[in-house]
């Protein structure tokens, strides 16, 4: 897709490392203007060195905040073209009894509330200037079932997928398109304990190999299918949850075996 989005104006949060540093990194690469957006000031590292992208520091999940990055990304550039609600927090491995409310709370509002007001705020500048822009919302398959994360962060993601969907319909006759995707197991700072753990116990080699690939994915392979998803190649794409694990949620979980020799009937 070189230079698939030439001249775009590009707001991208949670771009202080990970999926979202990716994410940015490749929209700039594609001859976009990025704002890249975090809560830390990691996301001045994204933009170094990049003259297409600028760094913002920025809550998410608080609205006044994410009014200064719609209007930064409109000055920045001259508009918004596409929004990526990356901006995401773990809430940690707690069940349900070992949570608080005030703990649902918090993850909720970076998790859940952020992307509804980036999507509220930037559909509402796509539309003052009129632009047809994108809205691309990071959710994860713990949002589709069971399994892969915490009781709040699960909750969240389905949250976000709903939403991306509830989004679409409520934008009917703009022409702006919302979608979300589904990351399966990826190598970010919020995964990096599962991934040390593996490396300290010489066992890396078993990180994703409940999915078919057999491996961890990389943050940049996320970034690609949200530039898919934000790209004119997706134009009939709307309300939509891409998944992209690797396969490891066409199945219910099972006992896989090493090899075929190993297998029963």
């Amino acid at each position: 897709m070189m230079g698939a989005f030439e001249n775009k104006s590009i707001l991208v949060t949670g771009a202080g490392s990970g999926i979202g540093r990716a994410t940015a990194h490749l929209f700039a690469a594609e001859g976009a203007g990025v704002l890249a957006v975090d809560i830390s000031c990691d996301v001045e590292e994204t933009a170094a060195g990049h003259e297409r992208i600028v760094a913002m520091r920025g809550d998410a999940g608080h609205e006044p905040d994410v009014i200064a990055m719609i209007a930064a990304t409109a000055t920045f550039n001259g508009g918004v073209d596409v929004i990526c609600a990356n901006a995401g927090v773990s809430g940690g491995p707690e069940g349900l009894f070992d949570q608080a409310a005030a703990d649902w709370e918090a993850l909720l509002r970076v998790n859940l509330i952020g992307p509804f007001l980036a999507i509220k705020h930037g559909a509402r500048a796509m539309i003052e200037a009129g632009r047809i822009g994108a809205i691309v919302c990071t959710a994860s398959v713990a949002g589709l079932r069971a399994g892969a994360g915490g009781p709040a962060y699960s909750a969240s993601k389905a949250g976000v997928i709903n939403l991306a969907q509830t989004a679409a319909q409520q934008l009917a006759g703009t022409g702006i398109r919302v979608n979300a995707v589904c990351p399966g197991l990826i190598e970010t700072g919020m995964t990096q304990p599962i991934y040390e753990r593996a490396r300290a116990k010489h066992r890396e080699d078993r990180i994703g190999q409940l999915n078919p690939l057999r491996r961890g994915g990389s943050p940049v392979e996320i970034a690609s299918a949200i530039a898919f998803l934000a790209s004119d190649a997706a134009s009939y794409v709307n309300g939509h949850a891409l998944v992209v694990d690797a396969g490891l949620s066409t199945s219910h979980p099972f006992a896989k075996p090493l090899d075929r020799s190993e297998t029963t009937f």
